[in-house]
């Protein structure tokens, strides 16, 4: 577990996640509304340099972003989506891709092999911003990138 104090603290824990990533790399955010998860991936966006602003694909469901270097990075709100089907209906080349879904959790599982699933809790006073981020590999590649985070030895 991870305790983010602040919501600029949050993008440094998505930067630091971004550090760690490579095409075929997919983090999967779980949380309640207003937990951080685009928070969360405007740092990591920032951190992966990519192009224009990252903002949240609640209408359109999935933004590819360009890079300035290296593959696309693609960020999905699965938040409207009803099964695995519609997600794999989005027909994302996820090997060629670094790639956050929001709101994913169990949709995954027949879409790809292996995902990074940080589930984001907000603490439970009003006067309290502090998120506890909670991090769930499923995988080898998301093993590794857990014990990495685990280690602290994202750059």
């Amino acid at each position: 577990m991870i305790s983010i104090p602040t919501a600029e603290d949050m993008g440094k824990f998505g930067a630091r996640v971004a550090r760690l990533m490579r095409a075929g790399d997919v983090v999967c955010l779980t949380g309640e509304l207003g937990a951080g998860k685009t928070t969360f991936t405007r740092g990591l966006g920032s951190e992966l340099n990519v192009v224009g602003t990252v903002t949240s694909p609640t209408f359109v469901i999935a933004r590819t972003h360009p890079r300035h270097d290296g593959v696309p990075f693609v960020h999905i709100d699965a938040y409207r989506l009803h099964s695995a089907a519609e997600l794999d209906d989005l027909d994302i080349d996820w090997e060629n891709v670094m790639a956050v879904v929001e709101w994913g959790s169990g949709m995954l599982d027949t879409v790809i092999e292996g995902w990074l699933e940080i589930v984001i809790e907000r603490s439970q006073s009003d006067d309290d911003e502090t998120r506890t981020a909670t991090v769930h590999p499923v995988g080898p590649r998301a093993n590794e990138m857990a014990e990495a985070l685990r280690r602290n030895e994202a750059p």
